[in-house]
């Protein structure tokens, strides 16, 4: 009975090219908690997915591309691309780890045993930059500018990366700031929260800055960030003034122009001495925005001790603009 019901379910969705739980138990004419029973079967088994969210929710059938897909992989690469991989699909929906992978291969028509192979190569590329799982901009953004404040500077992973686009936390960052998403905003704090508890003990951190938002948004990304991570260092109070018109960061081209925009657009308030200071901005492309604010923070003599930067995408090359975010 099971398998005979599967098999209409499948034959509904292929005639109509998706359906809903309603239309099955009407097709079928049995009970929506045995419908929902077999749906969840099917989609275990990768032969349909489901997109949308209650009380409108869509079921397709997979790919056929997809359906029996059989890659001889081994488990130590599965293992990097189930950590790595993340992808939210032009219709909304989260693909991630090897599930996530072999749509992405099938979508662009990639060999997935060949790709994964590619992937696991470009992903130890990048990691060659990562000790303790931080990457260090400290030397980059002494390359840029010729005078530095920041004693440290750590990304938390690159924005994006070669052939592959954008990073797991470039992904999350991205569509959390654009679609005002609070559950996304909340999964990538807590996933980032462990590291940013480590730098913070390492570094022996009594007091955090959150660089503050140009662009009005009912959903503020730093906001939910800072309250998400609850931190419990205490908090500099950072100041985005308001100008007659809003000039963000990344839409400007010309370091000496991201430069002039910090030291205008940003306050640090004056506080009693701190020993040292954490500041934590979203996108890191010149540092040009963190660089000026802790120029502020030694110039007003609020920290003793250091001032370290933390970003939680960084570009890779130069003066790269992340003009996404």
């Amino acid at each position: 009975m099971k398998t005979d019901t599967s098999k209409k379910i499948i034959k509904f969705i292929k005639k109509n090219k998706h359906a809903t739980a309603h239309q099955l138990v009407e097709y079928l004419s049995i009970s929506q908690r045995a419908v929902f029973k077999q749906l969840k079967n099917l989609i275990n088994k990768k032969v349909i997915y489901k997109s949308g969210l209650p009380p409108i929710v869509y079921y397709y059938l997979t790919d056929e591309q997809q359906i029996g897909l059989e890659i001889k992989i081994s488990m130590k690469i599965k293992r990097v691309i189930d950590d790595n991989y993340y992808l939210i699909s032009s219709a909304g929906e989260i693909k991630q780890g090897w599930d996530g992978f072999a749509y992405w291969c099938n979508k662009n028509n990639q060999k997935v045993d060949k790709t994964a192979d590619d992937y696991i190569k470009i992903i130890k590329k990048y990691g060659q930059f990562k000790k303790n799982g931080l990457i260090n901009g400290l030397k980059k953004i002494q390359n840029t500018f010729k005078d530095v404040y920041l004693d440290q500077l750590y990304y938390l992973d690159f924005y994006s990366i070669e052939r592959f686009g954008k990073t797991k936390l470039g992904q999350q960052l991205l569509y959390a700031k654009q679609s005002q998403n609070i559950k996304l905003i909340r999964e990538l704090s807590h996933g980032i929260k462990p590291k940013i508890d480590d730098i913070i003990k390492k570094n022996k951190i009594d007091s955090v800055g959150f660089i503050p938002p140009t662009v009005k948004r009912e959903i503020q990304f730093m906001r939910e960030l800072e309250k998400n991570l609850a931190l419990k260092s205490k908090t500099i109070s950072l100041i985005k003034l308001k100008t007659p018109v809003i000039v963000p960061q990344k839409t400007l081209s010309k370091l000496n122009d991201r430069v002039e925009n910090a030291q205008k657009t940003i306050i640090v308030e004056k506080i009693a001495s701190c020993k040292n200071i954490l500041l934590i901005d979203d996108a890191v492309g010149s540092g040009a925005t963190l660089n000026e604010t802790a120029k502020q923070i030694k110039d007003k003599n609020i920290c003793k001790g250091k001032v370290v930067g933390l970003s939680i995408t960084g570009s890779f090359r130069g003066f790269d603009i992340i003009s996404e975010v």
